[in-house]
């Protein structure tokens, strides 16, 4: 198991089970699992999901997948403790409009 430590101090969980469901959904994301770690604790930018889940972003000029891509992990703040990750991926851009909730 990875923990991480959100921008809001919460402790967040990336379990062995999750890991497996993320590179069997997402194969890219193979080599850069340790990413996520880093990802949540220093994105670019934290956006609302549909649920109350975060978004964190953070774009990488080189990734196994091409150039220029976000690495996106979404996961859930449960309290002001506890958290967990839902699922990370690749992706070329984002929703712009959704709801800005951490910017540095």
């Amino acid at each position: 198991m990875l923990a991480a430590v959100s921008v809001n101090h919460v402790h967040i969980r990336l379990t062995d089970e999750r890991i497996r469901q993320i590179i069997s959904n997402h194969p890219d994301v193979t080599s850069q699992i340790r990413w996520i770690v880093e990802i949540i604790e220093l994105p670019d930018l934290i956006l609302e999901g549909n649920f109350s889940e975060r978004i964190a972003l953070k774009m990488y000029q080189k990734t196994p997948v091409s150039q220029n891509k976000y690495q996106v992990v979404v996961y859930k703040e449960v309290d002001d403790r506890d958290g967990f990750v839902l699922t990370a991926y690749f992706c070329s851009n984002y929703n712009k409009r959704r709801k800005v909730l951490w910017k540095p």
